[in-house]
């Protein structure tokens, strides 16, 4: 069975002038991204790893090259339009979450779900269905940020992410700022999220992290080296962990 390709660049490049000296962080990139997948993007520091997430997602754009979503050219979009793009069909996680300290959780929520949706009673809806699958809890939802754990301002972040529905989450080291054990169940919600359909592509430098994902792209310097398919994540899976360890290697990580 075909799989539907959800995002698609060709050519894609990204120069930047760094001292009137050209520098050229995406090297003519073709890539397709598909529905349901987990896309992990991985390689060494200044790789370009942030660099081509920014520039799937809208919130950059390439010097050269094409990216297609669904049969709409984004890097054509004007500043506005892909604003309005990244709002209705995007979702992002970082590392640092930009929640705002001075509304509460469930209006950090339902601030980006009403850009979207004018219909509060299903936005509020679909923010208390979310906030139930990451477990934070009514009490939780009424706290501002500065009270929340980083764990739970992290899973708070993923629900605003995800208010929209949108049909790629977009993740730049979500779990770089926590420790392991929150860490990890940061890891469980976008597993469990990506399990019921979510597509989901990661930028992390943490094999940890990595195995979660289904197909690990290695960037380095500007183009992608190679990719390794690990299939969907089964927790415990040893060869995983193994398949993924030698294909870093055999990339020079």
């Amino acid at each position: 069975m075909q799989r539907q390709i959800l995002l698609k660049t060709e050519n894609l490049s990204k120069t930047f002038s760094n001292g009137g000296r050209q520098q050229h962080v995406l090297k003519n990139i073709d890539l397709e991204l598909y529905q349901g997948d987990f896309t992990v993007i991985m390689g060494a520091s200044g790789a370009g790893k942030s660099t081509l997430l920014y520039a799937l997602s809208g919130m950059d754009t390439p010097s050269l090259g094409k990216i297609t979503f669904g049969d709409k050219v984004i890097s054509d979009l004007s500043q506005d339009g892909l604003a309005v793009f990244r709002r209705e069909h995007c979702g992002f996680v970082f590392q640092q979450i930009y929640l705002i300290d001075g509304m509460s959780v469930m209006d950090n929520v339902l601030s980006a779900g009403l850009l979207v949706n004018k219909d509060k009673k299903a936005v509020v809806s679909r923010a208390k269905e979310l906030f139930a699958a990451v477990d934070i809890s009514e009490e939780t939802q009424k706290k501002f940020p500065s009270q929340l754990s980083g764990g739970e301002a992290q899973r708070v972040g993923i629900v605003r992410a995800l208010i929209n529905s949108p049909e790629i989450l977009f993740a730049d080291e979500p779990t770089g700022a926590l420790n392991s054990k929150t860490g990890l169940d940061v890891l469980d919600t976008l597993t469990k999220f990506n399990e019921q359909g979510q597509s989901v592509v990661m930028v992390t430098h943490d094999m940890r992290s990595a195995r979660r994902g289904n197909r690990i792209l290695y960037l380095k310097d500007g183009v992608i080296l190679g990719e390794c398919n690990l299939g969907k994540y089964s927790h415990g899976d040893t060869k995983r962990h193994e398949k993924l360890s030698a294909f870093l290697k055999e990339m020079g990580w």
